[in-house]
């Protein structure tokens, strides 16, 4: 066993406003308030999801959801080595009402590759996200928080082409679709989301996911879906006397563009999916979990999840997935 360094990142505030806010503690950060009005620059290394694309039911695989596509948004194929870091940068400002941040990071050599480019020039990745804080449902709900967040990427890197590698194969280039042999440095790769979510009284929240990427070029960096949409809710346990644990579901549809399909019926293969043929069929998952607070930083928690077409193959499935989980914190 080797350890690494997952994470390790310069973080400065600069004060735009003399008003400060209640902050939240956590992993990434310490301060218990904050300016209202603010400049946050971050630079090191990180997990892009750190900062983009965060949603308060569906974001912490530690403690919440264990699919991929339920924890982040499935389409956002964003910049990460094999194990989820990048390095990158990182500005955002923020108000009482609204945010917006940028990040520039750096994308993996090859795709799911452990080692990162290094030369902006050829292979970078863009992000994009607008928070918004809408006030109308916090004046209906008694100062429950909404939040809306819309998302665009843009990826640069030594991709291929699924239109392309089907192409080659049909014209007897190669043996069955390769996408190695269409790889061009500075291929672009773009997406869109949105992700919202919502407090409801009685400890319940609620929150939603749609994400959609171009789909002609090779899924490189997160997980292999073009469009996705998921919706889920949680509720913690003050309500049986457990204010500690937290309950769970949420349900969630994938799928990948003809192009992708087509490479992937043709006998391709991508680095998480291809099995010589393809019966195609848009992959839906339920998932549940409850997790029961044991003692001071000891959490366990049971999941279950319920896959239909996995792989996107209806002659696949459906899968049952039940899970344990331990999660300790210091």
């Amino acid at each position: 066993m080797t350890p690494y360094v997952a994470r390790g990142e310069f973080h400065q505030t600069l004060r735009l406003s003399k008003e400060n806010v209640e902050a939240e503690r956590g992993p990434l950060s310490l301060a218990t308030s904050v300016p209202a009005r603010r400049l946050e620059l971050r630079f090191g290394k990180m997990s892009t999801v750190d900062v983009f694309d965060v949603n308060g039911v569906g974001s912490d695989s530690h403690l919440q959801f264990m699919n991929w596509t339920v924890d982040n948004n499935g389409a956002y194929d964003y910049a990460a080595d094999t194990r989820g870091y990048t390095y990158g940068f990182v500005a955002e400002y923020q108000s009482k009402g609204w945010a917006f941040r940028f990040g520039e990071m750096l994308m993996p050599t090859v795709a799911n590759g452990i080692d990162l480019d290094w030369n902006l020039r050829r292979a970078r990745a863009e992000n994009y996200e607008l928070e918004l804080r809408p006030g109308l449902l916090k004046k209906l709900l008694k100062d429950r928080k909404s939040v809306v967040r819309l998302l665009a990427y843009e990826n640069h890197a030594n991709m291929g082409d699924y239109e392309a590698a089907v192409a080659r194969y049909q014209a007897a280039q190669d043996p069955r679709p390769i996408i190695e042999n269409t790889r061009r440095q500075g291929t672009v790769k773009y997406g869109f989301g949105l992700n919202a979510e919502q407090e409801l009284p009685r400890d319940l929240r609620v929150f939603l996911r749609l994400g959609w990427n171009e789909g002609q070029h090779e899924s490189f960096a997160y997980t292999e879906v073009n469009s996705t949409v998921s919706a889920g809710a949680d509720m913690a346990g003050g309500h049986w006397h457990r204010k500690l644990d937290k309950v769970g579901a949420a349900v969630v549809s994938n799928g990948i563009s003809a192009a992708h399909q087509a490479y992937l019926r043709d006998g391709g293969l991508g680095f998480l999916l291809g099995d010589g043929g393809l019966r195609y069929g848009r992959e839906n998952i339920v998932e549940s979990y409850y997790t029961f607070h044991a003692w001071r930083g000891v959490y366990l928690s049971a999941d279950v999840q319920y896959i239909w077409n996995p792989g996107y193959n209806r002659d696949r499935g459906p899968v049952l997935v039940p899970s344990v989980r331990l999660h300790l914190e210091f």
